[in-house]
């Protein structure tokens, strides 16, 4: 019996590696022909349009453009594993740095835009269905539908003008008071996180003064859709025929709604969280802009502005390796929360 379960488990690690070991190659080929089919000559990126034909030339050697495709792939991916994205045209420093300075910023403000979609979110979608068709449900589907149609700019916008200019509730743009900068050693990279291990509290303060409206503005839309796919999938539950069992044997609607319904969405409802939170990485490069977030959204649209490929795509490397990061972990909590998937 030890046996069988050692081979289980070793299987199971195998095909895990496998299959994670595949996604990132398919991620790197992605990354690797969007550098080739864009119509931005990396070369010229890196000696300027006036530099002379033998600039020009000696440069395409050296970055290798000289060879064929699938020897460029085979160079492009034993360079990405060994840690090296190039440099980077606009400041003049490898990719990998600049990421590592920039993503705990995006990381950090994402983070706490999906616990307040998280926490804000479920209960309202739950609540939504239980009471079904109530003004209270009409006011959930009507917050979910405006955090699909309010555009992002918009909100950013439009929230910088009230809580900061108008009622000055919470600072301004950038991640923390330029006098501020500079006094915290970076450790984790997480500025509200490294405040308090530096045992700076006024600089915490000043830092969650300055994300809480921009993270406040992700939950939003985070909470958007975590509310209308809660309701949609506890509508389904609320249905079936094990829940009109339990209201016959008297059980409260509490234990009803919490014990008996909500407990078989878990699954799917990881997916959604999942997926919520990979899109509040991805896709906050319009509140970064607006909002002077230091973070990897502002780098990649600054790479994109100044033709730098190679910071462009380190940054969609990293972006695709936190979607395939996410899926694993949702993965593993299936696991968790469902035994049939062992």
């Amino acid at each position: 019996m030890g046996l069988v379960r050692a081979w289980r488990l070793v299987s199971f690690i195998v095909r895990f590696a496998a299959s994670l070991l595949l996604t990132f190659l398919g991620l790197l080929a992605i990354t690797f022909f969007i550098g080739r089919i864009v119509p931005i000559d990396p070369v010229l990126a890196v000696v300027g349009d006036r530099a002379p034909r033998a600039v020009y030339e000696a440069a395409r050697l050296k970055m290798g453009l000289d060879q064929p495709q699938i020897v460029q792939f085979i160079q492009y991916v034993g360079a990405v594993l060994s840690g090296d994205l190039g440099l980077s045209v606009s400041s003049g420093r490898p990719v990998v740095q600049d990421l590592a300075e920039v993503f705990p910023a995006t990381l950090e403000m994402a983070t706490l835009g999906i616990a307040i979609g998280v926490l804000l979110g479920v209960p309202m979608g739950v609540e939504a269905a239980a009471h079904r068709n109530s003004f209270g449900d009409q006011i959930i589907r009507v917050v979910g539908l405006a955090g699909y149609a309010v555009p992002a700019f918009w909100l950013g916008l439009v929230g910088l003008a009230l809580f900061y200019a108008r009622l000055q509730w919470v600072a301004g743009p950038g991640r923390l008071d330029v006098f501020y900068d500079g006094i915290v050693e970076p450790v984790t990279g997480l500025l509200l996180v490294d405040s308090l291990l530096a045992g700076e509290t006024e600089i915490f303060w000043n830092a969650v003064s300055h994300i809480l409206l921009p993270a406040a503005i992700l939950g939003f839309f985070s909470l958007a859709y975590i509310s209308r796919m809660t309701r949609s999938l506890m509508l389904d539950q609320l249905g079936q025929e094990y829940v009109t069992t339990a209201r016959v044997k008297g059980v409260s609607e509490r234990l009803v709604i919490w014990r008996h319904a909500f407990r078989p969405i878990l699954v799917p409802l990881i997916t959604v969280i999942g997926l919520s939170y990979a899109s509040l990485i991805e896709g906050s490069v319009m509140i970064e802009t607006i909002f002077s977030w230091p973070g990897i959204g502002n780098y990649l649209t600054t790479a994109l502005l100044n033709a730098d490929m190679a910071a462009v795509l380190g940054a969609t490397l990293v972006i695709g390796g936190v979607f395939i990061a996410i899926n694993k972990v949702c993965d593993g909590l299936y696991r968790v929360f469902d035994p049939r998937s062992r």
